[in-house]
């Protein structure tokens, strides 16, 4: 009997490399409520200005300063329900490696009205963060509003060794 305690135990210690930890970015993660990243998409303007935490899966992190991470609902990461989380420069820097690990992000929604030139400008330059070309025609007619979350802190999971 006093076998089965101790095989417990080991069966239990050999699993924990599977669990994946969490690494904190900034001031971390408060809310405990997530509001769903297709929620705020469908009215963004209800929630401009309001502390949310999102949850999702990084699609896509700035390869230059690490200053943006973009989080999707949709596991894949093919649906459109998609925001960015963007920090300042240098004072958090998510690190390019988060691309396809979930994630829990937090901070205030807002809105960037941009004129047509503006925005044309903020294509080009997504364009050529990604080594992409970009064609300032394929961009229609206004009004022209970029909706994002000013992070102020983050939990990305990290597989442990041996995953």
């Amino acid at each position: 009997m006093k076998r089965l305690p101790i095989l417990a135990l080991i069966l239990t210690l050999a699993a924990l490399p599977a669990i994946a930890r969490a690494e904190t970015y900034g001031a971390g993660v408060t809310l405990t409520e997530t509001t769903s990243i297709a929620k705020i998409l469908a009215d963004p303007d209800a929630y401009v200005g309001k502390t949310v935490r999102i949850e999702g899966r990084v699609l896509e992190v700035c390869p230059k300063k690490g200053c943006w991470m973009e989080l999707s609902e949709d596991p894949q990461g093919k649906g459109p329900a998609r925001l960015r989380v963007k920090v300042e420069d240098d004072v958090i820097v998510f690190p390019v490696t988060a691309e396809g690990k979930l994630a829990v992000a937090e901070g205030v929604v807002e809105a960037i009205p941009m004129t047509r030139e503006q925005y044309t400008g903020w294509l080009a330059h997504l364009a050529e963060e990604r080594g992409q070309t970009f064609d300032p025609a394929s961009v229609g007619e206004g009004p022209f509003r970029l909706f994002q979350i000013r992070g102020t802190g983050a939990r990305i999971e990290t597989p442990t060794s041996g995953q």
